[in-house]
């Protein structure tokens, strides 16, 4: 009597509805209400975390909206201020909102496109997902996806990583795309989405430097099919070198401008501002983080790490699990491989936890700190992916022997996504509980400095180093081209050599290039106070006599 219900007016069983295994391409429409819940989920996050002051914990996001802000706002506006190390897109998508002060202040400059990229990648996700799971499994996968409590917090911030996730699902997605309409000979498809590919790839690269790699991996999958379909290669020539040229013109660009601004086309890899130069800075000698030419234990590091960014308590076990499986059905039963790059992420970090100076540090190993546990956060669109195609396979197996069993299957799922999400929220996500940790003593130090410059005169140049503590001028709501710093090299070089005459006030941060030139030429400077927090610099405001 397995898969029968009884009829109310005769008695008898009836056969249940067969379940929907269809997997197929979604149609554009289909993804809206996702996007609108998504954008439902995106302002209820931003409500909480503006309301409780969570969008400028992150030291990042302050120096990311500092950045954008400087673009034009500074004695030498330019290109120039884009720096060396962080790469300019997401700095360029924030200038036409950081320039407003009151949003450069409380963080919303760099919320909104954050929040767009995030609708954006909740409505890629669901039509990736249709391309390889039934439509009740890609609607699990976007919900697991789009409440997670972490990406919504990030989403709320300045952060790379919302913008970074949204490029990536929708490369994916146009690759998957692309060579399906390779494999059919449809050439105004294949054309449209080389081009797509082309931007996404430029796009990737300008965002972060995953992109560099998971963009290589994209022009390696299309040439790959393209190769071996002689036929469709022949006439689409001009656009396959459209998205070549696009695939490469971004990392020669940013070599040409670190040569150009900097002197060195690597020096974001070994300049001043590089993840090595910050690890040899902040770590003591002979001393190195979990996983340091460990290729095993990085593993182990960054999944420890994705686990807890995208699962409560010790359910992300579960999740991973889950997802190898559905990785390992989706390769034998060849469902869509393209969408194995999601998977990218994995190697690039164990590679960079193990030989490229990325520490990550989470409570549950050791050193029991936090830093970088954001990283994890970019495994979720795989996660959340191939997770379903393995639910879906099991449900699928079990659909003739276990009828109602697996009928249960999905809205069980769907319960379990949103108590994850409660269980997350409930005792803090992995993310936001980072942020409010190492920002404990920053945030109460910027804000005193901030308190000793508001009470300077209307316009009165300051000189200030500002790489490091940006976030004090923000908070006080000074225009950065009222301060001598670092971004114009000429009038920086000549305050240091004479503090006292070019600047009216001089704040200097204990180890700073204007602590130093204080120290060397102290003449007409008036010490006004001394501020000193737990686990930061002592910071020292002096007052010009003869400016």
């Amino acid at each position: 009597m397995r898969g029968r219900r009884p009829n109310r007016q005769t008695g008898a069983r009836e056969e249940l509805p067969p379940l929907s295994f269809e997997v197929r391409p979604s149609k554009r429409e289909e993804a809206m209400p996702y996007a609108v819940a998504a954008i439902a989920f995106a302002f209820a996050a931003l409500i909480v975390c503006m309301g409780r002051n969570y969008m400028l914990l992150y030291g990042d996001a302050v120096a990311h909206l500092g950045i954008a802000r400087r673009i034009l706002d500074t004695r030498n506006p330019g290109l120039v201020q884009l720096g060396g190390v962080w790469l300019p897109l997401p700095h360029l998508l924030m200038l036409p909102f950081v320039q407003k002060m009151q949003w450069w202040q409380n963080g919303l400059a760099g919320a909104w496109p954050s929040l767009l990229a995030y609708v954006l990648s909740v409505a890629g996700l669901y039509r990736l997902a249709r391309r390889v799971v039934p439509t009740q499994w890609a609607m699990v996968a976007t919900l697991f996806y789009a409440l997670n409590p972490n990406l919504l917090y990030l989403s709320t911030t300045a952060m790379t990583e919302p913008l970074f996730l949204a490029i990536i699902i929708w490369m994916t997605l146009l690759a998957m795309e692309c060579v399906a309409a390779i494999g059919e000979a449809r050439l105004p498809a294949v054309k449209g989405r080389l081009i797509g590919l082309g931007i996404l790839i430029l796009a990737a690269v300008f965002t972060r430097y995953d992109g560099w790699i998971f963009g290589a991996a994209v022009w390696c999958v299309v040439a790959w099919k393209l190769f071996r379909t002689p036929k469709v290669h022949s006439q689409i020539n001009l656009s396959f070198g459209i998205f070549t040229l696009l695939a490469v013109a971004g990392p020669i660009a940013w070599l040409v401008y670190n040569q150009h601004f900097f002197h060195d086309p690597l020096d974001f890899m070994r300049g001043p501002y590089s993840a090595l130069a910050i690890e040899r800075k902040t770590s003591k000698a002979g001393v190195h983080h979990p996983g340091w030419h460990n290729p095993f234990w990085a593993a182990i590091v960054y999944l420890r790490t994705a686990q807890l960014d995208t699962s409560a308590w010790e359910t992300g076990f579960a999740v991973v699990a889950l997802a190898f499986g559905g990785l390992v059905i989706a390769i034998r039963k060849r469902l869509e491989t393209v969408s194995t790059l999601l998977w990218v992420p994995l190697p690039f970090y164990i590679y960079s936890i193990a030989y490229g100076s990325i520490p990550i540090f989470i409570p549950k190993l050791f050193p029991h700190s936090f830093y970088n546990s954001r990283y994890g956060v970019e495994m979720l669109p795989a996660f959340a992916i191939f997770a379903c195609i393995a639910l879906s396979w099991m449900q699928e197996r079990g659909a003739a022997s276990q009828p109602l069993l697996v009928r249960l299957m999905t809205p069980v799922a769907l319960l379990l996504v949103v108590l994850n999400a409660i269980g997350m929220m409930y005792y803090v996500p992995l993310v936001l509980k980072e942020a409010m940790v190492n920002s404990t003593t920053r945030i109460p130090f910027e804000q005193a400095i901030a308190d000793e410059i508001k009470t300077f005169p209307a316009g009165a140049p300051i000189l200030m180093y500002n790489s490091d503590h940006v976030g004090a001028l923000q908070r006080a709501g000074i225009p950065l081209k009222q301060t001598i710093s670092e971004t114009d090299y000429d009038s920086w070089k000549a305050a240091l050599a004479d503090p006292a005459k070019h600047a009216a006030y001089v704040v200097a941060i204990a180890g700073d290039p204007v602590s130093e030139a204080v120290a060397a030429h102290p003449e007409d400077l008036i010490e006004m106070s001394v501020l000193c927090t737990t686990h930061q610099p002592c910071a020292r405001i002096y007052r010009s006599s003869r400016f």
